[in-house]
């Protein structure tokens, strides 16, 4: 849901001339909001999606905006423009990902006691971890070295040593062993989706990130992150651009991804971003991340509440049902639109929405605008 040449949103209006969102809003730029449209020179700055992750997604980053420029001047075919594209994923179900570096004990603690992953990275590369710990600066080189020693590992001795690994974590789990200490039921759930895929391994550097339904992860430009399973409301800035290391079929891009990446360990707890209670409106929890291209809203109506007005902001704004009726009305809107679930609504900046509320059980929706 946006205005991105890849992807351009369809209005559903057939009274309306324009067919796609970009084309309405390059007719009405007023309809950005005044400060949106001079910051983003015209355009909608951010995307909207829905994602439903059965089979883990690709291990990635995104590049930041300098990157992302020098990128799309030199291989446009895989960097399709030239932005950055910093993301916010919020669960809807209990969701899993991968994100950012975890904390070098835990590493070390895998190079100990997963000898295939030991092998793919070396004694050398894993040795300077070790001796790097307490030392940010060397932690960060010694965790680079590390990881791209593994990604650019032969293929036929990474496809052997995952194929051993596979085979004790299978053996273990039947002898009624405890696997955990290889990580072994997300290994043997990632390679069941990617035989012979060098992202298995990603497990023993990334942090296992569970959201619960309303809990948040930011990925700023640079930040390793894979999407593993469950339901989420994503937010982005209006980019394609997609720096893939494993887990896809797609074109892969070691080194740039190597070279790029935030060597950065810290706990999977400090990959949650926290969010706040709108202080004008208890039925609003905002979602909003250091960067100026979007901010998410989440709009809980309860079921005492029967007339409800979605606030005017000074912003274009996307608002999607997640559950519940209503009868909307703007000044703005040539007639009544009924709501439900799946329902997505383009609201101009400057304009309210009223909602009737039919549903019985109250309502849910998300809104992602430009608070500038």
């Amino acid at each position: 849901m946006g205005a991105h040449p890849k992807g351009d949103a369809q209005i559903k209006d057939n009274r309306i001339a324009q067919t796609t969102l970009g084309q309405w809003v390059a007719h009405f730029p007023a309809c950005l909001g005044s400060k949106v449209k001079d910051t983003f020179q015209g355009q909608l700055p951010f995307l909207f999606k829905v994602l439903s992750v059965n089979t883990a997604l690709s291990i990635q980053a995104h590049p930041n905006r300098e990157l992302a420029a020098r990128l799309h001047a030199q291989f446009p075919e895989h960097y399709p423009d030239n932005n950055h594209k910093p993301e916010m994923a919020i669960a809807l179900t209990r969701f899993q990902g991968l994100c950012g570096f975890r904390p070098v004990e835990e590493i070390l603690g895998f190079l100990k006691s997963v000898p295939e992953f030991h092998a793919l990275v070396g004694n050398e590369a894993a040795e300077e971890l070790r001796c790097g710990v307490g030392d940010v600066v060397r932690t960060s080189q010694a965790l680079k070295k590390c990881f791209t020693r593994m990604m650019n590992c032969e293929k036929k001795v990474f496809v052997d040593q995952l194929n051993m690994l596979v085979k004790r974590v299978t053996e273990e789990g039947a002898a009624g062993k405890d696997t955990s200490s290889s990580n072994g039921d997300l290994l043997l759930r990632l390679h069941s989706q990617y035989p012979g895929d060098i992202g298995c391994f990603s497990i023993y550097f990334l942090n296992h990130v569970v959201l619960d339904p309303g809990q948040a992860m930011f990925l700023g430009a640079n930040e390793p992150h894979a999407y593993l399973y469950g339901d989420c409301i994503e937010c982005m800035a209006c980019s394609d651009n997609t720096v893939r290391a494993g887990l896809t079929p797609k074109y892969i891009d070691v080194n740039t991804l190597c070279e790029m990446l935030n060597y950065s360990p810290a706990p999977a707890a400090t990959k949650i971003f926290p969010c706040v209670q709108d202080a004008s409106d208890p039925c609003v929890t905002l979602y909003d991340p250091p960067v100026p291209d979007f901010t998410v809203m989440r709009i809980q109506v309860p079921a005492s509440v029967k007339q409800y007005t979605v606030a005017p902001v000074d912003s274009a704004s996307i608002l999607l049902v997640i559950e519940g009726d209503a009868t909307a009305t703007s000044a703005a809107a040539l007639s009544d639109v009924t709501l439900r679930r799946g329902t997505v609504l383009f609201v101009s900046a400057n304009e309210s929405v009223s909602l009737h509320i039919t549903s019985q059980s109250g309502m849910t929706l998300f809104r992602a605008c430009c608070l500038l």
